[in-house]
């Protein structure tokens, strides 16, 4: 994967807020999607419309919100990791509504609360299967899969539920990972000045 993250957050001294945080996990989990999405472009999938581009980013969107979810548990208190995973949810809702106003819609439909529903409904699709988020379970991969495959022409869904059980979610698991351990990292302190005799 060509495409590079910050992985490494420095705290200040009273720490990142929530918002702060979503910030980071919902643009970290945009990029990742987006470049899944150019991914599999590469690959000669047919992706034809910038709708169907949308709806494949937004599972992809969906699957690695819920997988920082598993990162984020047990390493956050239970009150601060729900509301830092909604965050980033309306975060992301955001980010869809935007890219989709961009592509030319000027409808009154609430895109929004839309995506909220549907992250909503694949998290809970999702609970259902058990796994550590380190090595996420076949099953978990393979309805990831299966759900983008639904997306796609005729011609390409023979290939593209393996290419993304097989190279794009774990390579944007990776990514993810670093980047949930860098926001989750102790506060580094700046450097010490040395000091010499005569300062």
């Amino acid at each position: 994967m060509a495409l590079r993250l910050k992985t490494v957050w420095f705290k200040n001294a009273g720490g990142r807020s929530s918002a702060e945080l979503a910030s980071v996990l919902a643009s970290t989990i945009w990029r990742l999607a987006d470049e899944a999405v150019t991914n599999l472009s590469k690959f000669d999938c047919d992706i034809v419309t910038p709708e169907r581009g949308v709806r494949i980013l937004g599972e992809l969107a969906a699957f690695l919100l819920h997988m920082s979810d598993r990162m984020l548990y047990g390493r956050v208190p239970e009150a601060e990791r729900a509301n830092l995973v909604q965050a980033t949810g309306r975060r992301l809702a955001e980010l869809v509504e935007e890219n989709i106003r961009k592509l030319g819609a000027d409808d009154d439909f609430d895109y929004r609360a839309n995506f909220i529903d549907f992250i909503n409904r694949r998290s809970a699709d999702y609970a259902t299967f058990d796994c550590t988020p380190e090595q996420p379970s076949f099953p978990l991969l393979r309805y990831l899969g299966l759900a983008v495959r639904e997306l796609m022409l005729e011609s390409d869904r023979p290939w593209v539920a393996d290419q993304i059980m097989d190279i794009q979610a774990p390579e944007a698991l990776g990514m993810l990972k670093k980047t949930v351990d860098g926001v989750l990292a102790p506060a580094q302190e700046a450097p010490r000045r040395r000091t010499v005799a005569g300062d």
